[in-house]
């Protein structure tokens, strides 16, 4: 499992973004454009969460969300199409375990492991 130096980087470029992008989700209003909400409701004995109204996301924010999506996307595209795969591919490796090895590969996240847990 020696990856190629440039995989590990993407790996971790997409781990950076990803962990940015949900953080900044987590500031931003619940709906991305103007929305009323809804009571919270209770039915059949199954309690549904309501929402207040929200007047959106502001430009900038929807700028921002969808700059950081659409690196993300491009960081995990070029993880998921690195010639790395045709090598392990080639060599009938297991895939799955592989990929999942890369995730915590030494140098393919921003922060170790324990850090992670």
């Amino acid at each position: 499992m020696a990856f190629p130096s440039d995989l590990l980087d993407h790996q971790r470029r997409a781990a950076e973004l990803y962990a940015e992008l949900h953080a900044f989700q987590k500031t931003l209003p619940w709906s991305r454009v103007p929305h009323e909400g809804w009571p919270e409701e209770t039915e059949r004995g199954r309690e549904t969460s309501g929402r207040d109204a929200t007047d959106g996301w502001e430009p900038w924010q929807a700028a921002e969300y969808d700059r950081l999506f659409e690196a993300l996307r491009s960081a995990a595209a070029a993880v998921q199409t690195h010639d790395w795969w045709d090598r392990c591919k080639r060599e009938g490796a297991d895939l799955v375990k592989i990929r999942q090895a890369l995730k915590r590969a030494p140098g393919a996240a921003p922060h170790g492991q324990a850090d992670a847990e």
